[in-house]
């Protein structure tokens, strides 16, 4: 897969894995500093989670829009320019002991809003800088880089916050953008043909894509019913390993370690089951395996428990990388960013649905009960894709099967 990580595509790569790195530290740091640094009550660290979400359910539809209106190149290059002084200001008024958390809940939202755009402009630009018949191993690269900085990132944060603590930590995530600016100045992005004219933009265009293809549809279907099901258990994990089973810290740590190493694994095996079982089967496969996690969790047994990790690392990016393909190869280039916002608003948005359900759940059926349904509605989400056209697709349609919309 290495090789695909070349040319145009490189500078993209390159760019994304040093500021993914810095952005896993802040996820950790971040908080930490409302906790530490400004004694932030339960209610304020809700809020600052709330914020950082709002961004893509608010924004999702529109940055689609702005990105295929813009040059993706110049939306990455001002993105992480509005990302670097967005965070150094965290550690600067910490400096002039004068942070609030008045301060950290804009830097939260606002980061936030340039995050979806950048993300929006880096997924979409993908096809546009290497072959159609590379665009499983770009992904499984792109996905590769996520995987480390998620996997190292969060580890690096706890040393750096314990160091430096944890205003001056965030520092790292501010500098690792400027490398990510410099990459993305570099980038040589091909030419589009005009935008449309706005009389012509619709918000609806990216859901009207996803919804009236005919692989596309069952694939939106069955994601968005798995991320819902899926994110009942996350909130829930350390609680129930914490609280109900009495593990340690170390524990957990090890748990979360077992997932990202699987998920980095993961991405290197995507492109070879691929080819090997079908890009269909593959999506398919990824899926079983990470919905068999909330029900090894429910067992309680340490073996079971770290196996489930294993196998929801190692699905998610079984299922990650052809599904991002698929919508890449199969979506409208001109509707691109906008199929790809739409998808996240979604996504992210049975996500938030899950999370604020799962401590209603939890509370009303307890922990145990709540990770069973987790897996059953993820498996639920699997059968959409089963009974589809998805469950036959090998390869990815001809180009000009793949252009057709309904959009």
């Amino acid at each position: 897969m290495a090789w695909v990580v070349n040319g145009e595509f490189r500078k993209l790569w390159i760019g994304q894995l040093v500021s993914a790195s810095g952005s896993a530290v802040t996820t950790v740091a971040l908080p930490l500093v409302a906790v530490l640094t400004l004694q932030a009550s339960a209610v304020q660290m809700g809020a600052l989670s709330a914020v950082s979400i709002a961004p893509h359910l608010l924004f999702g539809l529109l940055a689609g829009v702005w990105v295929d209106r813009w040059s993706r190149r110049r939306v990455l290059i001002w993105t992480d320019v509005g990302r670097l002084l967005l965070l150094g200001s965290v550690p600067v008024a910490a400096a002039l002991q004068s942070l609030r958390i008045e301060q950290l809940y804009v830097v939260a939202v606002l980061t936030g809003v340039l995050t979806l755009l950048s993300d929006t402009a880096s997924q979409t630009m993908i096809p546009l800088l290497v072959p159609r018949e590379d665009l499983i191993r770009a992904n499984s690269a792109a996905l590769l880089s996520l995987n480390l900085a998620s996997t190292v990132g969060p580890s690096a944060a706890g040393l750096l916050v314990q160091v430096l603590t944890a205003p001056f930590a965030i520092v790292i995530d501010a500098a690792s953008y400027i490398v990510s600016t410099i990459a993305a100045y570099l980038i040589r992005e091909p030419d589009r043909p005009p935008a449309r004219p706005r009389s012509e933009v619709q918000l609806s265009a990216g859901l009207r894509v996803l919804f009236g293809h005919r692989m596309l549809r069952p694939l939106v279907i069955s994601a968005g019913i798995a991320a819902l099901a899926g994110s009942l258990q996350g909130p829930l994990i350390v609680l129930f390993l914490i609280r109900e089973l009495h593990r340690s810290p170390a524990f957990v740590g090890l748990t979360l370690t077992a997932f990202g190493a699987a998920a980095v694994v993961g991405t290197l095996v995507a492109g070879p089951w691929c080819r090997r079982v079908g890009i269909g089967r593959s999506y398919l496969s990824g899926c079983v395996l990470a919905s068999l996690n909330g029900a090894l969790l429910f067992t309680g047994r340490t073996p079971l428990i770290l196996l489930g990790q294993v196998l929801a690392g190692l699905g998610m990016s079984l299922f990650g990388v052809p599904q991002r393909t698929l919508r890449q190869a199969l979506a409208p280039a001109h509707l691109l960013g906008q199929v790809t916002a739409s998808w996240r608003t979604l996504v992210i948005g049975g996500q938030a649905a899950g999370a604020a359900a799962s401590g209603v759940l939890a509370t009303a059926l307890h922990i145990r009960p709540t990770l069973l349904i987790a897996t059953a509605g993820m498996l639920a989400g699997t059968l959409v894709a089963v009974f589809s056209p998805l469950r036959g697709l090998r390869e990815l349609p001809e180009e000009e099967t793949a252009g057709r919309s309904m959009a």
